[in-house]
């Protein structure tokens, strides 16, 4: 199997199961492999499963590891910040054609927002506006 790197010209995509997984290591920053189990609801998935799951992710570039011994302590080596922005920037491209103005628009014609949820929308749009802008709130 070939190892590859996570970077940010190249972002690579999580499963669902690998998400998950990602998930509870940035809430608890790190731990062993019982420690994730403990944090996965019920009915929780086998030790093995979460195992594999780990050593993909860290194959990935995701996960780095501290061994003790036969022991490994798992941390995140990407930050959620760092994926979120990666996997957004990789959904709008995707599925609106790369266009922030689509997106949008989508969400204030589809997405049933309430005329609260779009006037604080509508703030921050301005908050940033003049952020760049250069002048102050």
């Amino acid at each position: 199997m070939t190892t590859r790197k996570n970077t940010e010209e190249s972002p690579l995509q999580l499963t669902r199961a690998e998400e998950e997984v990602m998930q509870i290591l940035w809430e608890i920053d790190k731990g062993m492999v019982h420690d994730l189990l403990e944090k996965f609801p019920e009915p929780k998935p086998a030790y093995n499963t979460v195992s594999t799951i780990v050593r993909i992710l860290e194959q990935k570039g995701f996960v780095g590891h501290k061994a003790y011994g036969r022991t490994h302590e798992y941390f995140p080596v990407v930050s959620k910040s760092n994926y979120t922005k990666s996997y957004f920037r990789t959904f709008v491209t995707n599925y609106f054609g790369n266009s922030y103005k689509s997106l949008a628009s989508f969400f204030a014609t589809e997405g049933k927002l309430s005329v609260k949820d779009l006037e604080e929308i509508q703030k921050t749009i301005d908050n940033e506006i003049r952020k760049q802008k250069g002048g102050k709130r």
